[in-house]
């Protein structure tokens, strides 16, 4: 009997795999198809793509930079208002019109709230918690909760623990010249960055010259090791199979990472409530949210809270170091622009007899002229992104063209770094000259063009704050030393294809030579 019934279930068993296979295959080809011609059925310029991959598949393979990516899709088609792209299977716009990019980034700021996160806060609470990866009504309460936290008023209290960091990181190397013959400034201005945030932030003085393995900066080693090809492979799965990766308990960020911020915020919080300690900075903004009430109201959990102080370190502590990289960088390269810039640095010195206060940070107009010069040769993003949730209608790309609806879940970007160095808006763009943001000249920038922090509500909320401790970095370390280049300074920077921001391929390197007084 069995032998006579094996014949059919085998027959019926394949016609069901054959079937579903088949089945597989076809949605698989539709999704292809549909991904292939997804810009060219709505009739607008766009960069062929490889299924699943997006068209940044020479990135992925480190093929080329993300630099000369951005660069590349952004002259494209150099006529057209915006062009169509693929991240992975999502629809992408990038935006080329300044007007455009005011009208998504502000004017209508509604249909396009939030950015694309690759980690949801369920898969990494950590990452996925902070106000950068916050969406909705979420984002806004926690955006409304923090920025109290940066307003001129709270940059004026905390200049002093920010100045004191400024002070004694360059007392330091003017005790131990041993360390400015060749300086790796990454390095050297990463551990600076560290101590600052550990005292705005956390409340916890840390000296990271001295106490050079402190976990504090080797914790920041470790979450800002963005460039290998295990992050790199953790973004896309993450992003491609979320539930997978939760079964797995696979996590961005190393559970040691984790563990130790939620330690030192908890204990943070048990001694200032154990002993009334009052502190002007985020811990203490967030700890006062805890206690609000109301049907609106989200309830302010630990992992909340370690969250925002997290991204606040994140940020701190690598972007603002690169920032004071690039301006180190140029002074060296450019003697003429550094003498003029320590000429204003030693007047506000000597006005101050021989420190400098918050009102002359904000009186030095040259230093602003440096740093903004500075964040746009080098912005410290290449893109920025935006998510629709409501259904845009964007303008014809070009004249004869038809306008396009953009769907929610689609993304936009506005290409940062290409717009600062297209010639058209900022001529010989690869020249560092801080006259372009003297008060004559800035005038003349094109609105919507310039956008290192971004605009609109979801613009940077720290910018204030890395614009302070990256002034009073330089102002201090000129005071004391002159910058010079070195047998390992690369010039013109060449950046690392292996990165996703701008970091040059062999560091940052320079010569601190002690001034003569």
């Amino acid at each position: 009997m069995e032998s006579s019934w094996s014949p059919l279930f085998s027959s019926t068993f394949g016609l069901v795999l054959a079937t579903l296979l088949t089945i597989g295959a076809l949605k698989v080809i539709a999704l292809v198809h549909h991904q292939y011609t997804y810009w060219s059925k709505r009739g607008i310029p766009n960069v062929r793509t490889i299924p699943f991959l997006g068209t940044s598949w020479k990135v992925l393979l480190r093929r080329i930079s993300f630099i000369d990516y951005s660069k590349f899709t952004y002259n494209y088609d150099p006529d057209a208002k915006y062009i169509g792209l693929m991240d992975m299977a999502t629809p992408l716009i990038l935006l080329r019109d300044p007007e455009l990019i005011r009208d998504i980034m502000v004017k209508d700021f509604e249909n396009f709230p939030d950015h694309r996160t690759f980690v949801s806060e369920e898969l990494d609470p950590l990452f996925g918690k902070n106000v950068f990866s916050l969406r909705g009504s979420r984002w806004k309460e926690m955006r409304n909760t923090l920025s109290p936290s940066f307003t001129a008023s709270k940059m004026k209290a905390m200049f002093e623990l920010v100045s004191k960091c400024s002070r004694e990181f360059a007392e330091y190397l003017v005790d131990h010249p041993e360390f400015c013959s060749s300086i790796d400034t990454k390095e050297a201005f990463r551990r600076y960055t560290t101590d600052v945030i550990a005292t705005s932030a956390f409340g916890i003085s840390v000296n990271s010259m001295k106490d050079r393995d402190n976990e504090f900066f080797t914790k920041g080693v470790e979450s800002t090791r963005f460039g290998s090809f295990t992050s790199l492979l953790k973004m896309i799965l993450l992003r491609a199979v979320p539930r997978i990766m939760k079964a797995l308990k696979v996590n961005f960020f190393p559970a040691a990472t984790s563990q130790f911020f939620k330690r030192i915020v908890a204990e943070t919080i048990k001694v200032r409530e154990e002993q009334g300690i009052v502190r002007p900075d985020m811990i203490h903004l967030l700890m006062q949210a805890r206690n609000r009430e109301g049907p609106s109201v989200h309830e302010m959990t630990l992992d909340d809270i370690v969250s925002q102080a997290f991204i606040f370190f994140l940020a701190g502590f690598d972007t603002s170091a690169t920032l004071m990289c690039f301006v180190a960088h140029e002074l060296a390269v450019h003697r003429d622009i550094q003498d003029r810039l320590f000429e204003e640095v030693e007047q506000h010195f000597a006005e101050g007899n021989g420190e400098i206060s918050y009102e002359s940070v904000s009186k030095m107009v040259y230093m602003d002229m440096v740093v903004s010069e500075a964040l746009r040769k080098y912005p410290p993003v290449i893109f920025i992104d935006r998510l629709c949730v409501k259904s845009y209608e964007l303008p014809p790309t070009k004249p004869g063209y038809k306008s396009v609806i953009v769907e929610p879940d689609c993304m936009t970007w506005a290409p940062v770094y290409a717009l600062h160095h297209d010639p058209k808006y900022f001529p010989n763009p690869s020249k560092f000259d801080p006259e372009r943001f003297s008060d004559v000249n800035k005038v003349n920038i094109v609105p919507y063009t310039y956008m290192p922090f971004g605009h609109g509500p979801r613009k940077c909320i720290g910018n204030r704050f890395a614009l302070m401790e990256t002034k009073l970095l330089v102002a201090y370390l000129l005071h004391n030393f002159v910058f010079k280049t070195t047998e390992k300074t690369v010039e013109p920077i060449v950046f690392d294809k292996k990165q996703f921001t701008l970091q040059p391929d062999g560091g940052f390197w320079i010569t601190l030579e002690m001034r003569k007084k």
